[in-house]
């Protein structure tokens, strides 16, 4: 019964996006973001007995229908300026809308309570926070377009977003500011090409897909499980670290051909100081993926013979396999487009 239940909630999950993407006036996306949020609870609360699930849960409905409150505020204040002529106060109901919006999506500097709601979730609930839960959102702040706000906003999440793992040990959070790092890259592609973005979107929900596929097979939620050595296959190891320097945009993985998609359009659009911006803090990522990759494979840690035999007994599944192979193998795969193009 609880997973018939689970099922129609994630249609209407389904439903509440499609709703908003194909909504053609600002009430009708507001409606569609609502039956979002009211379906995404329940499967947010799946686990009862766990307070963080349940403190999680009401964070995001809290600030989720605060979000949704200002937007409605906002789409009446335009609905009124038009009909009355008054066009003086546009640009501050556009920011007032994208300001909700990217509220909604988590990015930075509104992205207060996406890390402690990841916290408290589960791995597969996790995934469809990062990623399914920010299509609609994306989607509406593509519509509008202010550029000093972007620029501000997409710095700010690449900053946060690189700083705030620097001491994380919850992986939930780390994955959590990883997913902000990579919402202002989305945002940056998304103010010179919308096709661009969908594409970072698409590979970027690939990649996470495949680590949080591991991350839940193996009941993976901070790094001091990976650090011992006795009860974890190294092949494993090997995966989970290639995947997490593949997120953090490492060349040859798959996870730096979005990143070098967006910074050709930078170079062809001459926008070298966002671009030098970016890249210096996406670095900062990738020092916190390579120190704990070190950390784990180059330090000795003390291992039980009798708990040998089990180290084997870990294997990956079929799926993991091929989403590890299809994010590891990113080398081929832009090579393959380069002689294409």
């Amino acid at each position: 019964m609880k997973k018939i239940s689970n099922n129609i909630f994630l249609m209407m999950l389904i439903f509440g996006t499609l709703v908003t993407i194909s909504s053609n006036s600002w009430l009708g996306a507001w409606m569609g973001l609502e039956i979002n949020l009211l379906s995404f609870i329940p499967l947010m609360n799946d686990n009862k007995k766990n307070l963080l699930t349940s403190e999680s849960s009401l964070k995001y409905f809290l600030t989720q229908a605060f979000a949704s409150s200002i937007l409605l505020f906002a789409i009446i204040m335009l609905m009124f300026f038009y009909n009355n002529n008054l066009f003086l106060y546009n640009s501050f109901n556009e920011i007032l809308i994208l300001s909700t919006l990217l509220l909604k999506s988590g990015a930075a500097p509104f992205h207060f309570w996406f890390p402690e709601v990841m916290e408290g979730l589960s791995w597969i609930n996790g995934l469809i926070l990062m990623t399914w839960q920010k299509i609609a959102p994306l989607m509406l702040i593509s519509y509008n377009f202010i550029y000093n706000f972007f620029m501000i906003t997409i710095i700010m999440s690449m900053l946060i977003g690189s700083l705030g793992g620097l001491n994380q040990t919850s992986i939930r959070k780390l994955m959590a500011f990883s997913s902000i790092n990579h919402l202002g890259w989305m945002l940056l592609a998304m103010m010179n090409n919308e096709m661009l973005w969908m594409i970072y979107f698409l590979l970027y929900t690939l990649l996470s897909f495949s680590i949080v596929l591991m991350f839940n097979n193996f009941k993976l939620f901070y790094f001091n499980q990976i650090f011992n050595m006795s009860m974890m296959n190294p092949i494993v190891k090997l995966f989970i670290f290639l995947n997490l320097l593949s997120l953090g945009g490492l060349p040859p993985f798959l996870g730096f051909l979005p990143k070098w998609l967006v910074i050709q359009n930078l170079v062809m659009m001459n926008q070298m100081f966002i671009l030098m911006i970016s890249v210096c803090l996406t670095l900062i990522t990738l020092y916190f993926y390579l120190r704990l990759s070190y950390s784990i494979f180059m330090l000795n840690y003390q291992k039980n013979s009798w708990l040998l035999k089990n180290n084997f007994n870990n294997k990956l599944s079929f799926i993991s396999l091929i989403f590890n192979f299809i994010s590891i193998s990113g080398l081929v795969m832009m090579s393959t487009i380069y002689i294409i193009i």
